[in-house]
């Protein structure tokens, strides 16, 4: 089985992998000074309560954007799984698509990579993947698969955590869709400033981005806000959660044919 890694800036998504069936995934929040043990303890109670064990999981690959977190998340797969982990990013790992910008090496985050790699296998290229996370990305798959460059903004959460750090009289709010875009008190009116400029934020880029690219583009969302946001706009065409997992998956059967 393998033991799929996604960590992002704010949660990591641990996902098993039977050949393509996904059998479980569990979220944790990133903390970059957690332990290769204390995942193991974490992991070690999820997989028992799936029916699983540590010794079940033969192969791993990791797609990580804290480089403070990939040490113990190295050290979790070589001590406690008995196998060395594929690393997206890393120069032994092919990712199996074109990366058509300036510096690949350097400028594209694997969670990036992973999506296109799975949005150019599960739909028809040109794309426009949205990933709803730590910040908002909208990732260019062109016709022939390749991944060429995209969009990065602050995501909902962080726009309004900001909100909150820089205004002494507003509250912490959840993220969520008003009942109405005028608020008539600070909570709503918070809340539909966000969400609803989201919208469009949303349906600008993916204009203009068309637009500059002269074609008819599919718009997949992802990430753990893209069903609140689809639907309130009929830009988002397919919501897909578990794209990045997938994409993961696919780059690890790439590299060696499992």
């Amino acid at each position: 089985m393998l033991l799929a890694i996604d960590s992002g800036n704010t949660n990591a998504v641990f996902a098993v992998y039977s050949g393509d069936e996904l059998l479980a995934s569990w979220r944790i929040s990133t903390n970059s000074r957690r332990t290769a043990d204390e995942y193991a303890i974490w992991l070690t109670q999820l997989l028992s309560l799936a029916g699983l064990k540590p010794a079940d999981i033969d192969a791993a690959i990791i797609g990580n954007v804290v480089p403070d977190a990939m040490f113990n998340l190295i050290q979790l797969c070589q001590r406690y799984l008995n196998c060395e982990p594929l690393v997206v990013g890393k120069p032994n790992c092919s990712v199996g698509i074109g990366i058509d910008v300036d510096m690949p090496a350097k400028d594209v985050g694997a969670d990036r990579v992973a999506n296109s790699v799975a949005a150019q296998d599960r739909y028809k290229p040109p794309l426009v993947v949205v990933d709803f996370g730590t910040a908002t990305n909208f990732d260019i798959v062109d016709r022939n698969g390749n991944y060429c460059g995209g969009v990065i903004a602050p995501g909902p959460n962080l726009s309004l955590q900001a909100l909150e750090m820089a205004a002494a009289q507003l509250p912490h709010v959840a993220m969520l869709r008003p009942p109405s875009v005028v608020g008539r008190s600070t909570v709503p009116a918070m809340q539909s400033g966000v969400f609803w400029g989201y919208v469009g934020l949303i349906e600008g880029i993916v204009r203009r981005i068309r637009e500059e690219r002269g074609e008819v583009m599919g718009v997949i969302a992802t990430g753990g806000l893209a069903p609140l946001f689809a639907g309130a706009t009929e830009t988002i065409e397919t919501v897909d959660r578990d794209l990045t997992l997938w994409g993961l998956r696919l780059i690890y059967r790439h590299n060696t044919n499992k």
